[in-house]
């Protein structure tokens, strides 16, 4: 069974920081492309940043410099770590995990960023 545990959500004033873990079981990590997605309220799921099982990352214009996602296989996590966060950074933030036509969702994690 598949399985992507998020942790490290929470609440945080703007500018701080936050790091969000991952744990995958249940597939063979190293060979997935990962992402961290996010869902605001009433908004659209929208994709935060991705790494492919080689290690390259891609962002979105928005977290471009604020954000990085990295992974670690030993450990079958995959992180984004979030820094200088903005009221408008407030959602659920999804891990997801996909190779071909097999994609896995985590059950989220909120974050919210508020003063």
């Amino acid at each position: 069974q598949v399985q992507l545990v998020e942790s490290g959500g929470g609440s945080v004033q703007p500018g701080g920081s936050l790091r969000l873990s991952c744990a995958a079981s249940g597939i063979i990590f190293s060979m997935y492309g990962m992402a961290w997605y996010r869902q605001a309220p009433g908004k659209q799921r929208e994709l935060v940043a991705h790494i492919t099982s080689g290690g390259s990352t891609s962002y979105t214009d928005s977290m471009k410099g604020r954000f990085t996602i990295s992974r670690d296989n030993a450990k079958n996590t995959v992180y984004l770590q979030m820094n200088t966060l903005k009221p408008e950074d407030t959602a659920v933030y999804y891990c997801n995990a996909r190779l071909s036509q097999r994609t896995y969702w985590g059950q989220g994690t909120q974050v919210t960023v508020s003063s």
